[in-house]
């Protein structure tokens, strides 16, 4: 007899992924940044810092107002001394894109990094001796920055990068290389031999089992997911989580409003219905709740795209658009800047759907005045100025409510 596919309304499966993401229900602030890691499996990283770089704004996100330094402790590893050598919790690899990753999943990127040493490149091929080169100066002289193994640019472009800068980079996509710390927001390169415990090394899983084991944790970090969410979260073909979603333990469902095909649920989000109150907070446009477009506009009808690398005469929203998430939607979005003691709201816009009635439109004003405050004693502001607000009628209520 053909088995019935758990049916999830589109509510349902929106709270589920609140959950999961730990932005829904009290959130496990005894284990802090080290247990919101291993919860969602991996934080992307980018180079671009308005409030504050994206790894600490999806901690703050989902933690509060923590503390900045203790949020960049609960990811990198302390430099060793002469005597002691900090055992690593985090390790930064290539998973959705540039991670932070759980250390305990180093066994689990083996299939990827037997990819990269069988196709012998990661972005530019590198000189053999070039590699042999940072092996060297690694194991002599200790963990160190591309500066410190010669330089990372040749003076051009970005991409014009030093010989032993690409080899650094291939050495890290194969697994010969590790980094478990940054300084001055600059890679700090070891070999894995070093820095990477014994027991971790010493796993070889299969191809398969790396997959299944990561399919599985993106189930868990996401709740419930499409087949095109579940490969994108860890980055994996569509057809390799066909071969091993039902061996990853994950349930189909079918969700209203999500097309006709079936999704996956991962046990523990259908173990009991999600409870408990909802985040209000400006999120990093990197963070996993809305890194896929596809799915954010899915599961919230919310159009989410990063204009920092659009001419700035075509963007619509601004450089660093964050999200505004309350009450479990995402209802708005702020793009903000400093100036000095100040957070500075450039443009600020609330969604339709917040606004249908003068209740709700009153409720995002306070949402959003609220968000706006909290983010600004987080970075260290004792002032909001919002430059535009759209819609501006809204302007002086949202004054009101900021002072």
């Amino acid at each position: 007899m053909a088995v019935t596919e758990l049916s999830l309304s589109a509510a349902e499966a929106r709270r589920m992924a609140l959950r999961a993401q730990g932005l829904l229900g009290a959130p496990d602030r005894r284990g802090g940044v080290r247990a919101m890691l291993r919860r969602l499996g991996a934080v992307q990283l980018d180079t671009i810092s308005v409030l504050a770089r994206s790894h600490e704004l999806v901690a703050y996100a989902r933690l509060g107002p923590v503390d900045r330094a203790a949020v960049e402790a609960g990811y990198w590893t302390p430099p060793a001394t002469p005597t002691t050598r900090p055992p690593p919790h985090a390790f930064e690899y290539w998973s959705h894109a540039a991670c932070v990753l759980p250390i305990e999943d180093w066994p689990l990127y083996a299939f990827r990094r037997r990819a990269y040493r069988r196709r012998g490149y990661h972005w530019h091929r590198a000189p053999e001796q070039a590699c042999a080169d940072v092996l060297a100066r690694l194991r002599a002289d200790g963990p160190l920055t591309a500066t410190g193994l010669g330089g990372a640019k040749k003076g051009g472009e970005w991409f014009d990068r030093t010989d032993h800068k690409i080899a650094a980079e291939f050495l890290l996509a194969t697994g010969e290389v590790v980094c478990t710390r940054r300084t001055g927001w600059r890679r700090v390169y070891d070999l894995a031999e070093r820095a990477i415990p014994a027991v971790l090394r010493d796993r070889d899983p299969d191809d398969t089992e790396c997959v299944t084991t990561l399919v599985r944790r993106a189930g868990r970090a996401m709740g419930v997911a499409t087949r095109a969410d579940l490969a994108d979260y860890v980055r994996v073909r569509g057809d390799q989580v066909d071969t091993v979603v039902e061996a990853a333990g994950l349930v189909p469902v079918t969700v209203t409003g999500w097309g006709n095909g079936t999704a996956w649920a991962h046990p523990e989000a259908l173990a009991a219905p999600p409870r408990g109150r909802h985040r209000t907070t400006l999120l990093s446009p990197f963070d996993s709740l809305v890194w896929d477009r596809r799915r954010t506009q899915r599961m919230f009808g919310f159009d989410h795209r990063l204009e920092a690398y659009v001419p700035r005469d075509k963007r619509v929203h601004g450089y660093f658009t964050m999200p505004l998430l309350a009450g479990g939607r995402l209802i708005g979005r702020v793009d903000p800047a400093r100036e000095g003691g100040t957070l500075i709201a450039r443009k600020a816009s609330l969604e339709p759907a917040a606004l249908s009635t003068p209740a709700k439109a009153a409720r995002a004003v306070t949402h959003l005045a609220q968000a706006l405050r909290e983010a600004a004693g987080w970075v260290g502001c004792d002032a909001v100025r919002v430059e535009r607000l759209d819609p501006p009628e809204l302007a002086a209520p949202l004054r009101a409510a900021l002072s």
